[in-house]
């Protein structure tokens, strides 16, 4: 059975979406050729053109309609008109249009089987604003698209995964954001995707919000009133819960492989210790080299993976961009549509 194609959304087509996505066409051409890999690709047809000539890539990656019955195994989808030139590394209206369009094509063909998963490159917030769509980011707007309240951001790199109970919320309101229905929610999505994952009994450590798990009562309840009693109920159901640990060791024991997934209270808790890991720097230069990690939305009635790192308006045009975080959200995407497939058979 030939395996349907996964939709690769530009993002910003100012940034180094199209950079990136012609340099995985390129990495995986053997693997597409063959059709054990297949790659619907939607964005800006003058921003993918650009790229290309840019780099000098030979490689064909055809238009095509979405209401065309086949599709080749690589090939371009438009996700709408083009119109003043968008510029690398320039913000504008046009750039968050085009990332906004290219999301909901890809939402609504993925809902519709003809896609088995979204894979995004990254959009520039203030662009996508800009241009009318007020979202703080890719969680938020696919939650919207596909009619979904509760979903969840899970980050991985190796075996580092982290998933979320809150992201992009100030810090002062993310105390309020953990309650016994949320964190049970995000633990029970992680534990879900590790098992398509292939993690036949996962083990889950929930990261504490306070110092010290709260020290007692001394700085703060959290912990206490909330996260230990929903812990011990997901124990209770069956699950592979332990919690809260301190944030300054769980991720320490996560790389250490004491889990399979953690839980943080809040964005920085959980992005730092994934792109500290994952980003790799040149010491001479002190340029990033190698930008690995990928975030996936948990809870979403589709499979939605992304890179792991922003739209780099400084490097766009310039070739210099590395395409290994988009390599490794295609995978992250490929292993869970697999499992979801393997599920339902």
């Amino acid at each position: 059975m030939t395996s349907r194609h996964l939709a690769i959304t530009m993002g910003d087509p100012a940034g180094i979406g199209p950079e990136i996505i012609v340099k995985a066409c390129v990495g995986l051409k053997d693997r597409i050729a063959t059709g054990d890999l297949r790659l619907l690709i939607i964005g800006s047809g003058a921003a993918l053109d650009g790229a290309k000539a840019a780099l000098g890539a030979a490689i064909a990656i055809p238009e095509v309609s979405a209401d065309d019955r086949d599709w080749p195994n690589l090939c371009f989808l438009q996700a709408d008109i083009e119109g003043t030139p968008i510029k690398p590394g320039v913000l504008s209206a046009d750039g968050g249009r085009f990332a906004y369009k290219a999301i909901e094509q890809g939402v609504r063909l993925t809902q519709a089987g003809r896609t088995s998963a979204i894979v995004t490159a990254p959009l520039n917030k203030e662009a996508l604003n800009k241009a009318g769509y007020h979202f703080p980011g890719h969680t938020e707007m696919l939650a919207h698209l596909t009619g979904v309240r509760g979903s969840v951001m899970l980050l991985a790199h190796g075996n580092m995964r982290v998933s979320h109970v809150s992201t992009h919320v100030a810090l002062e309101d993310v105390p309020k954001r953990l309650t016994p229905e949320r964190l049970r929610l995000v633990i029970d999505l992680t534990n879900d995707a590790l098992l398509r994952l292939g993690i036949s009994k996962p083990k889950i450590a929930i990261a504490a919000l306070n110092p010290h798990a709260g020290e007692g009562g001394l700085f703060g309840r959290q912990d206490i009133d909330v996260s230990a009693p929903t812990i011990a109920k997901a124990v209770a159901d069956g699950l592979d819960v332990i919690g809260p640990v301190p944030g300054d060791t769980i991720f320490v024991k996560l790389r250490a492989g004491q889990f399979d997934a953690a839980v943080a209270m809040y964005h920085d808790q959980g992005h730092i210790p994934v792109k500290l890991l994952g980003f790799q720097v040149d010491p001479a230069t002190g340029r990033w080299q190698e930008l690995s990690g990928v975030n996936i939305t948990l809870g979403l009635p589709i499979i939605r993976t992304s890179v792991d790192h922003g739209t780099a308006f400084d490097i766009a045009g310039k070739g210099i961009a590395n395409e290994h975080s988009l390599i490794e959200a295609i995978d992250y995407a490929e292993r869970l549509a697999a499992g979801a497939s393997a599920s339902k058979s």
